[in-house]
């Protein structure tokens, strides 16, 4: 086989596989999704939690969303944000044994949450939508596990609750999940200092760039004075150049 051959079919192959992972990987993350945006959700603390739900289906809308809260992990309140053309319902359970909130005994927390789309909306398909969650105070585990079902117009049902593997592989039909930090870790302080840091950087930008505003200027003016001195030695050197000659001719 020849040189060029072999690039041209390694050329092919690669392309192929480079394909092949951008579509494995487009599969393997369209399915309905949790994330914290911002500052990390922390045990103990309060968060806002947002679910990512695309449209997997060619032909049909999806209607409605229900997340289910884990019980072992219990979270004791919850509250929706308004959604134009969808309706929340927060569902509440008796816990097996009562945890104390702020002082105060809690005996049921929040089982699950449902998104029903008025008449007439839905997800499209090739669209998603978001769902945002304020949860809190969020429980003493390193993790949220919050299985999802997804149900389509028609009756389509789709179940996301399969937990996290094991050995860090992703299922089939993973159930959406966030991190939760140890509480008290210092997340709540790393935020300003990043500010203050990038301030300080801005400053230090600031005053490099007024320098060399400063400096330019100086250049640009000497410059001016350096060409005007030109400018006259080139007048009276041409000037006396013609008083030498007219001399000459007398």
């Amino acid at each position: 086989m020849s040189t060029t051959r072999f690039i041209a079919r390694a050329g092919v192959v690669a392309v192929a596989a480079g394909v092949a992972t951008m579509l494995g990987s487009g599969l393997a993350s369209a399915h309905v999704t949790a994330k914290v945006l911002g500052e990390a959700a922390q045990q103990g603390g309060y968060s806002k939690i947002t679910f990512r739900v695309p449209n997997e289906d060619d032909a049909a809308g999806t209607v409605k969303l229900e997340v289910k809260m884990p019980a072992d992990t219990p979270v004791t309140s919850a509250r929706t944000r308004p959604m134009a053309g969808w309706t929340a319902q927060i569902q509440k359970a008796a816990l097996d044994e009562p945890v104390t909130v702020h002082g105060a005994e809690i005996k049921e927390a929040i089982s699950s949450v449902t998104w029903t789309a008025a008449a007439g909306t839905h997800i499209a398909p090739g669209e998603f939508e978001e769902f945002e969650l304020s949860v809190g105070p969020l429980p003493v585990a390193e993790q949220l596990v919050m299985p999802a079902i997804q149900t389509y117009e028609g009756g389509k049902v789709v179940a996301w609750d399969e937990p996290p593997a094991e050995d860090g592989s992703e299922p089939e039909r993973p159930a959406p999940v966030i991190e939760l930090a140890p509480e008290g870790d210092g997340h709540g302080g790393a935020a300003p200092a990043v500010d203050n840091a990038a301030a300080e950087s801005g400053d230090s930008t600031e005053a490099a760039a007024a320098g060399t505003d400063d400096t330019a200027r100086w250049l640009g003016g000497a410059g001016l004075v350096v060409g005007a001195l030109g400018l006259g030695f080139g007048v009276g050197a041409t000037l006396r150049a013609r008083r030498a000659t007219s001399s000459s001719q007398s």
